[in-house]
């Protein structure tokens, strides 16, 4: 076993990976946004165009429906805090950040549950149809990706004999016949489905749409505006930044840091990142090349990743 790492290093990399998670969240939606820009024929905006708008909501001035109450005010911060804490116990830079004993898988997925809980509460929350709407859709959707989830996280979990985040990548590390095996390709097919679930991307849900009919999220912040709105963007793209960077370093750990160091830490942030993007290209090039599902087939896709998953745990349990 490795040697423990100094208390130094180890809030040196819960704090960079918090930043890195907030910084890099927009800008991989940026990025995206270009990419399927340039796919489609169009020039598209910057990459840090995500950032202009948080900063242009946040000079705005709040308001707040009428009749409200604090459940809506604090839907944001929940939202934001829940991901920021599971960017914090994760182990995207370093093997060792904060909390890394408590690290687990399980843990993470009640954490982003509980954001999207505390967004549908806030939509339901203004007594609007678009706010129940939303929320109801939300949730449906959240009940049919999460057994998914579970299982196939029960399927990384079993080869390492630990749920514990840390371990799995540790020893994925260690028997890197691990991570092309037939289980491991089945999980992550699982789990790309998972997040784009999530995260409302095509074809689950189409974040640039504003349809009465179609809209799942953007109908639960219809009535968010200013600093507010600003908070739910940013949460939004730094669960999504988190989730394809936590897929990433779960598939393909090479380059996290295992020993502490500046240049191990500064290699790992170079890492994580140049993965990062490329996922996003992936996820942006095939968002082009899909079409949104109605929201009647959405199921039949949640069940084709729940099934996955279970082939994954069988495959896992016959190797």
């Amino acid at each position: 076993m490795s040697a423990p790492w100094p208390m130094s290093s180890v809030l040196a990399v819960t704090v960079l990976q918090v930043a890195a998670v907030v910084v890099g969240g927009p800008l991989l939606v940026g990025l995206m946004r270009k990419v399927r820009c340039r796919l489609e024929g169009r020039a598209g905006p910057p990459i840090r165009q995500p950032w202009l708008d948080l900063r242009k909501l946040m000079r705005k001035e709040r308001t707040r429906p009428e009749g409200a109450s604090w459940v809506f005010s604090a839907a944001p911060l929940v939202l934001v805090g829940s991901v920021a804490v599971a960017a914090a116990v994760a182990p995207l830079l370093g093997t060792a950040p904060a909390f890394g004993p408590s690290a687990d898988l399980f843990v993470v997925v009640f954490l982003l549950l509980l954001g999207s809980v505390a967004l549908a509460l806030g939509a339901l929350d203004t007594g609007t149809a678009f706010g129940g709407m939303g929320a109801s859709r939300a949730m449906t959707i959240g009940a049919l990706s999460e057994p998914a989830l579970l299982v196939a996280v029960l399927a990384l979990s079993i080869p390492a004999r630990s749920s514990n985040l840390p371990a799995i990548v540790t020893r994925s590390l260690a028997h890197p016949a691990w991570l092309a095996s037939p289980q491991r390709l089945l999980a992550v097919v699982a789990l790309v489905i998972v997040i784009v679930a999530e995260c409302g991307r095509l074809p689950v849900d189409n974040p640039s749409t504003h349809l009465e009919l179609t809209m799942i999220h953007e109908a639960m912040v219809l009535e968010y505006a200013g600093p507010d709105l600003a908070l739910l963007k940013l949460a939004e793209d730094m669960r999504l930044g988190f989730l394809v960077a936590l897929l990433a370093v779960l598939f393909a750990p090479w380059g996290i840091a295992t020993t502490p160091g500046p240049a191990r830490l500064a290699l790992g942030l170079v890492a994580i990142g140049a993965k990062v993007a490329a996922l996003g290209v992936v996820l942006a090039a095939a968002e082009v090349l899909v079409a949104k599902l109605r929201l009647f087939r959405v199921p039949e896709l949640m069940a084709g990743a729940f099934v996955l998953s279970v082939l994954a745990v069988i495959s896992v349990a016959l190797a």
